[in-house]
This record gives C-alpha cells, structure tokens and sequence, in this order.
C-alpha cells in the first residue's frame, strides 16, 4: 500500500493548503509521495524537506516587498513574482530552503506543469533540490497574464492547474493506492466557465493549444471534483477543503489575512487529524 498527498494550486489560497500540510507533520504523518499543482507545488515542497511553518514564515515576511509581489514587478520584470527574488534568492538566502534534507528523503514529490506548445499537462519528478528544479517549482507556479513562459530544457512551461489542476488520477495511476487530496475551495465549490479566457485568446494565437486548455478549465476542473468524490466514496481517497470560501484572493499583501487562511487550515487538519491517521494506517 502506497500513500499520496495531492495538493492543489490557488495562489495566495495555497496558505490553507500550508496550515493543514504543518499539522500534518507535527504529528509525524508521512507519505510515500506527493503531487503538487502552481502554489501547492511551490509550498508543497516544504513537506519533503520537513520545514514546519516555513510557508507561513517567508510569505508573511516578505509579502508587501515589492520584489516579492507587485504591479511594479509584472512592469519591469513581466512576472507579478519577481523570479529571482522568490525563487532564488529567498530559498537560497534569506530563508533557506533544507536542500540536503530534501535531497535525502524517500518521499517522491511530482510538479506539475503545463507545455504551452501542447496544452497539456506535464508531471516532473524532482528528486534532487537544485537551481533547475526551482525553476520547475516556477514554472508550476506561473499564472497565465501575469507571469511570462518559463523554458527549461527547450520548452516553455505555465501554471499546471491550466491542465490538471487536482492530479489524484495521477497519483493513482502512478501506483498510490490512498491519497489525502488537499483543496483550497469549499467542497461544493463549481468553476464557471472563465469570462476572460475566451476574449484572450488573440493574445495566445501564437499558442492555440494553450487557449484551447484555458478556454476548457472549467470543464476539467469540474470532471477532476467528481472524479475525486467517486475515489472518495470507494474509499481510495481523503478529502480535506476550507470549511467555506477563503477569505483571500490569487494575491494578497495583508499578513493577518495571510495568518488567517493559514489559520483555517490547520484549525481543519486538527479536526480531521483523527480521520487521517487512520486512512494512512490501514
């Protein structure tokens, strides 16, 4: 028996996903791997490399640093992240990422990404923490708009949940028989069909394949929930959502609204702590 942790994206919604991932491991539950989408990836890592409350940490600190997220960084730089700033120089220097503990531990953590040539999703296995597999963490993380390509090895890459925005049937495909499925919408949450995407397109003519997979998220998001309830109901999977909708949005440079969604994610890991202990033990 294989065990998975799923973590989906959602920007700034991703401090739900840290709050819940820190009572996880304050109370030693491991997994054999984990697949994390955009900000479930570039805060999903953490787990791998055992660094309790690291998110919340960094987040909070360096919020309203215009280097981190502003108008000011999408101008100058054509990323509202700036990707030095977040994915170089805080890992590596104002607070470090544990690259040897990751690097050592058995757990398998997947990104996933989408190839703007093809539209499709792409699942990169990260093994060795390095300045490459912090570009992957970038690429997952790169929303459509406000974040230019990233290109690693020849092909550009965006946000992964354009393509696959929960990836459980990867997880299960790829042999974990249980997955815990973080999410960072309420339960009974529905995607609409996206207002803008349509209207945008002329500005991906160079990449139809791209469109198409923006213009469809709705209706992939929507299988990928059902998808989830009927492994859910068959027992093959564990789901834990905000109790309502998060009180934030994709961006956010308050630090106690930050402290608060966080703080709704570990106040719904402690009540389901019981149910997951469990699920991971039989």
């Amino acid at each position: 028996m294989k065990y998975g942790l799923v973590m989906e994206g959602g920007a700034m919604r991703g401090m739900f996903t840290a709050g819940v991932m820190d009572v996880m491991m304050e109370n030693g539950i491991e997994f054999d791997g984990a697949a994390g989408v955009s900000a479930g990836a570039a805060f999903g890592c953490n787990y791998k490399s055992g660094q309790i409350r690291r998110v919340i940490r960094y987040n909070t600190r360096f919020c309203r640093n215009q280097r981190y997220c502003s108008l000011r960084s999408l101008i100058r730089t054509g990323n509202i992240f700036e990707a030095e700033f977040c994915y170089h120089e805080v890992p590596e220097k104002l607070d470090v990422f544990d690259t040897e503990r990751y690097n050592n531990s058995p757990m398998e953590f997947w990104i996933v990404c989408t190839d703007v040539e093809t539209g499709k999703p792409v699942y990169h296995k990260s093994v060795r923490m390095n300045y490459n597999e912090l570009e992957w963490l970038r690429a997952s993380a790169s929303m459509p708009l406000v974040s230019r390509a990233v290109e690693i090895d020849g092909k550009k890459f965006l946000d992964g949940g354009i393509s696959d925005s929960i990836p459980l049937r990867f997880m299960e495909k790829s042999g974990y028989d249980r997955n815990v499925v973080i999410l960072t919408q309420p339960r009974n949450y529905v995607k609409p069909p996206s207002s803008t995407a349509r209207r945008l397109k002329p500005l991906f003519r160079s990449y139809p394949n791209l469109a198409k997979a923006m213009n469809n998220r709705h209706k992939m998001y929507n299988a990928e929930l059902e998808y989830i309830r009927r492994s859910e109901q068959a027992g093959k999977a564990l789901v834990i959502a905000p109790p309502e909708k998060l009180p934030i949005g994709h961006i956010e440079h308050n630090p106690d609204v930050l402290r608060e969604v966080y703080r709704i994610g570990r106040n719904t890991a402690n009540k389901y702590l019981d149910k997951i202990k469990t699920f991971i033990s039989e």
